[in-house]
């Protein structure tokens, strides 16, 4: 029999607008807290709780970061991560996008994010936190799975490339 794991999930949320150069992302710069502190990330995001599903996740985690409700979430993609470490580095992301909400969005939590902004889509601040630009570059592609952290497998490869929604192709390859 072999030793189950189990997977970390989050919900991450990404606001868009139409900004002068084209599509903008509103991104919070992590305060100091100890995962990659001074990093640029989504403006809310969080840890799925218990008998949530993903949206609700996101929704909560809008709430609690960002002052705003009434997130009309749009699903984007899936990305599976590992660091192929302790149960607690196998994760699984669920990224929403949003056009639309009621509020200013405004940082709550002032002890764990120091900056918010809009940055276009093909010029994000640096540095990035690593897995959320791999995600940011993929927002628009249609993808809907993502993999990260296996070209560190101890071994090689695995599964890694991103699969287009809807696809029936098994993914091949090394991460990007």
């Amino acid at each position: 029999m072999t030793d189950r794991f189990a997977l970390v999930p989050a919900s991450y949320v990404y606001l868009l607008r139409d900004g002068a150069g084209g599509t903008e992302v509103l991104l919070q710069q992590r305060g100091p807290v100890p995962y990659m502190p001074g990093h640029w990330a989504a403006a809310a995001a969080g840890h799925v709780e218990r008998g949530e599903t993903a949206y609700d996740a996101a929704r909560r985690e809008a709430v609690e970061e960002l002052g705003i409700t009434g997130v009309d979430l749009e699903f984007v993609l899936t990305m599976q991560r590992s660091q192929f470490g302790p149960a607690i580095e196998e994760r699984v992301d669920w990224f929403f996008t949003a056009r639309s909400w009621v509020g200013e969005p405004r940082i709550v939590e002032t002890e764990k994010a120091s900056a918010l902004g809009w940055f276009p889509l093909d010029a994000l601040p640096e540095p990035m936190v690593p897995h959320e630009a791999h995600a940011l570059a993929h927002l628009s592609s249609g993808v809907g799975y993502l993999a990260y952290g296996w070209d560190a497998r101890p071994g090689g490869g695995g599964p890694g490339e991103a699969v287009r929604a809807g696809s029936d192709d098994r993914p091949k390859g090394g991460n990007r």
